[in-house]
């Protein structure tokens, strides 16, 4: 009996072994205590995951054809979730390889088109110009892609404002430029201000009255005649 029951056991194990791993179409719902169910479905449909995963399984459906151990519109909702989650926590090895394959493919495009505008060069302009312009688009797209490909990769620079205010209330505001990958930095601010004159007062305006009347309007009569210091 004990032998017999292993045996079915043993089967039983290599059956569901040998069984095909079905796709998965499953949307998954995750339910707050507060949501309603029609809230929470329309919120796992708007998903990010969810739409791009049902674009690009509609998009890979051609190439897949029926095969029953092809993956599913859930299959690649998660698989672009956890690129997505990556992501999210700072992770840009994803976003690296993406962009660095983009710019293989434009390249291969534009190697292309300009292999078939050279083809047609001489004998048919019109060919001549539609493949040169698609190369021209190819070429500029590749270029981009590898420069958001190095900006990627690049330190960021930070500018952080120092204010010294010294005895007197004068300030001196200052620029500093911080890299995070050990780039220079500035050099050293001087702890005294450059401002002058008296501590708290400042020289009066051209034409002002320092002892606060009004400035003078000019009028038809005229400046009065100065007295003549050499006269007697």
């Amino acid at each position: 009996m004990t032998t017999r029951k292993s045996t079915n056991v043993k089967a039983a194990k290599q059956t569901k072994a040998a069984a095909p791993t079905e796709p998965n179409n499953a949307l998954k719902v995750r339910k707050a205590t507060e949501e309603t169910e029609a809230l929470a479905t329309a919120k796992a449909i708007l998903s990010p995951d969810f739409r791009h995963g049902m674009v690009v399984s509609r998009l890979m459906a051609p190439q897949m054809g029926s095969a029953d151990s092809g993956p599913g519109l859930g299959d690649y909702g998660d698989a672009i979730g956890q690129n997505g989650d990556a992501a999210a926590k700072g992770d840009l090895a994803f976003a690296s390889r993406m962009l660095a394959a983009q710019a293989v493919t434009l390249d291969t495009i534009f190697g292309e088109m300009a292999r078939r505008m050279a083809l047609n060069m001489g004998e048919y302009l019109g060919a001549t110009e539609t493949y040169g312009r698609i190369a021209m688009k190819a070429q500029a797209q590749s270029r981009a892609t590898l420069e958001a490909l190095a900006k990627l990769h690049q330190p960021r620079e930070q500018t952080v404002r120092h204010v010294h205010v010294n005895e007197g209330g004068q300030a001196v505001i200052a620029d500093q430029f911080h890299h995070h990958a050990g780039g220079q930095e500035n050099g050293p601010i001087c702890d005294q201000s450059h401002a002058t004159g008296t501590t708290g007062a400042s020289p009066a305006l051209l034409g002002a009255d320092p002892f606060g009347n009004g400035v003078p309007i000019p009028s038809r009569e005229g400046q009065e005649a100065m007295q003549d210091a050499r006269r007697d």
